[in-house]
């Protein structure tokens, strides 16, 4: 049975392939509980997700290095228990619609490079679950990996955590539920309106804190939202207007701007993330305190049911997209 009882109530149900193997025609469908727009609807309801390329310049070891981020936004049917996506067959728990952001960077350092992978699951139904389910960071690069994950249990953030360093090794931990940086993305594509401003106490981004060598925990915070002004990143349309949402941590003196249009979608056009190079293992602390700053630039964005776009002819879209791993 692929779920169809979902779509009692509300008479939304289109159909979209699932970002898996074999599967195919999984229904996804608006969540019952949220008054999702027709505009909405059309854009992520449609059975493509959306991939948008940027050119990144990433902070790391006191330089500025190369590279590529690519943003993939798509709608899925999840499991808020489970907490993965469903896959069809029966499920003893019902599904809701989240909005999932893949966020991949590839730059190099040096003679070699990094791979991060950052996913966030947050659900659209926002008054009936009002907390990302889920954030999940991969980092490889040539010396090892890391793994970081954490699950919505209950009212925790339950965190999970795998390193190949020696004061980091494995970890497991229980975290208040207070926002989520890594959900700032997929929450200011659902609606802006709803992002934290003021003071907060928020848990930082995974990425940031891998890089950092920082122990993930809540921080306080500050969050303002005003119209963008400077040159650097620029609207899919000419003339269309940008929003600037600025996350500020006094204590580890970091500042992370999202750039993105002030109209629906809501299309992010950039970021930039300053922080000092200095890295903390245990006692000793290694690198500068000179601050840099990461920034990735949006070059292209298409609309594409890219799970099927497996071929060898299909690196046409990959073209279209300008993906080359590391930035060329």
């Amino acid at each position: 049975m692929l779920m169809r009882r979902i779509a009692a109530g509300f008479g939304i149900s289109l159909l979209v392939t699932a970002c898996s193997g074999n599967l195919e025609n999984v229904e996804t469908t608006a969540p019952a509980a949220t008054a999702v727009s027709p505009e909405f609807s059309r854009y992520w309801y449609t059975g493509q997700a959306e991939l948008s390329r940027y050119r990144l310049q990433q902070n790391r070891y006191d330089d500025i290095h190369p590279g590529e981020a690519v943003l993939v936004f798509v709608t899925e049917d999840f499991l808020p228990t489970k907490q993965v996506k469903i896959e069809g067959g029966e499920t003893d728990e019902t599904p809701t619609s989240v909005l999932k952001m893949n966020q991949i960077r590839r730059f190099t350092t040096g003679i070699y490079d990094y791979s991060i992978n950052t996913s966030v699951f947050t659900p659209v139904a926002a008054n009936q679950f009002p907390h990302t389910f889920k954030v999940v960071t991969s980092v490889q690069d040539w010396c090892g990996q890391t793994y970081t994950q954490l699950n919505l249990r209950g009212n925790k953030y339950q965190l999970e955590a795998h390193s190949y360093f020696q004061q980091e090794a494995d970890q497991t931990a229980s975290l208040e539920v207070v926002e989520l940086e890594d959900e700032l993305w997929t929450r200011l594509r659902l609606n802006p309106k709803n992002l934290p401003l003021g003071k907060l106490r928020i848990i930082p981004g995974t990425v940031a804190a891998r890089l950092r060598h920082q122990p993930l925990r809540v921080e306080a915070a500050s969050a303002e939202l005003k119209p963008y002004r400077g040159v650097v990143f620029k609207p899919a349309q000419a003339g269309a207007s940008l929003q600037a949402y600025t996350l500020t941590y006094p204590d580890t003196k970091r500042t992370l701007t999202i750039v993105f249009e002030q109209v629906f979608p809501y299309l992010i056009a950039g970021w930039e993330d300053t922080y000092d190079g200095q890295m903390r293992f245990g006692n000793q602390t290694y690198g500068s305190a000179k601050p840099l700053t990461t920034r990735a630039i949006r070059t292209t964005t298409l609309k594409s049911d890219y799970w099927q776009r497996h071929t060898r002819a299909d690196t046409v879209l990959r073209q279209q997209l300008g993906a080359t791993g590391f930035g060329r």
